[in-house]
């Protein structure tokens, strides 16, 4: 790793999505000083790919009127599978990136040290910095997306595996014989919890009728239904989206109830765009069904959330989470 920073230095936090990729420079403080947002041009090669990112964070840098000498560190949140160790991206499936050295690639660019960590990890551990699980002792994060992503920060640190990042709660079976998963097998709270399987069965609502508003504002087409939608079809009185996403909030309730017995974490926070647009109704609905689940004595010493900074949790987290591995 490159040379550890001053108690001055500005950081860089990295959001690198399938669609896009955004970097914001962030002074000693964690103030925002600067953003650039980018599209990733979907499954472009690794080389282009570094090539944009390196761009991105240059620009940003401009913006904010920051010298890349003074950089204390860059923190990477990607999506995939990440030997944390090393920062190679071993393989993200959205970028279409195979063992991709990316730590290595910016550190040489711009000698300060990079850290390359999981994108829900790092939105969990902003979420635990500054957001809505702040200096709690165990938070759970819950992110229902197109997947459903999981994540822990335990007395401050995040919590993992030995090479890999961990709580795939997406792949837990909550369904014997269930629907087909991504990963291979069937049945996993990907299949029945995630936005993608909240648009699929809203989509079959909307083709028998069941969802008028949905039909006229998204019709059937599964790349139309998006969280927006999808609530504002609750909104509008679509009983039958309603029932859908409370029926998949049960699942993951379910599913964190079950986390619950094993961790008892005082804080879950739940984020992601579906949350976003119906916090209310998904987290006491979530909540309802993880108390039926946990241990009586553990409903009080748990308290299930909604996240509060939206997309600038990993983004914030991990230009936090690489300051903390510089100063140890």
């Amino acid at each position: 790793m490159a040379s550890p920073a001053s108690k001055e230095s500005c950081w860089i936090g990295f959001d690198l999505g399938g669609t896009k990729m955004l970097s914001e420079v962030y002074d000693s403080e964690f103030e925002p000083l600067a953003r650039r947002r980018r599209k990733t041009k979907g499954f472009e090669g690794a080389k282009a790919g570094i090539e944009r990112i390196v761009e991105t964070i240059q620009q940003s840098l401009e913006e904010a009127n920051v010298d890349a000498k003074a950089l204390g560190g860059i923190g990477i949140g990607c999506p995939g599978s990440i030997d944390l160790d090393k920062g190679t991206i071993l393989e993200a499936a959205n970028l279409g990136w195979k063992g991709v050295k990316l730590r290595d690639s910016l550190e040489s660019v711009f000698g300060c040290p990079v850290v390359v960590i999981n994108d829900v990890d790092a939105g969990v551990y902003g979420e635990y910095r500054f957001g809505a699980a702040k200096n709690a002792r165990c938070v759970v994060g819950v992110f229902p997306g197109t997947g459903i992503g999981g994540g822990c920060v335990y007395e401050g640190k995040i919590f993992r595996g030995k090479q890999f990042s961990c709580l795939e709660l997406g792949h837990m079976q909550v369904m014997a014989g269930g629907r087909l998963c991504g990963c291979g097998r069937y049945g996993c709270l990907e299949t029945e919890a995630s936005r993608l399987a909240i648009a699929a069965e809203a989509a079959k609502a909307a083709y028998r009728g069941e969802a008028p508003h949905l039909m006229k504002i998204a019709g059937t087409n599964l790349a139309e239904i998006r969280s927006g939608q999808i609530a504002e079809a609750v909104r509008e009185g679509d009983k039958a989206i309603e029932q859908i996403v409370r029926r998949a909030a049960a699942y993951l309730g379910a599913a964190v109830g079950e986390l619950t017995n094993l961790m008892l974490p005082d804080v879950v926070v739940l984020g992601g765009g579906l949350v976003e647009a119906m916090p209310e109704l998904i987290t006491k609905a979530v909540e309802e069904a993880a108390f039926n689940r946990m241990m009586p004595s553990f409903t009080k010493s748990v308290k299930i959330v909604a996240a509060k900074l939206g997309d600038d949790a990993a983004i914030r987290g991990a230009a936090a989470w690489v300051a903390r591995q510089v100063a140890e």
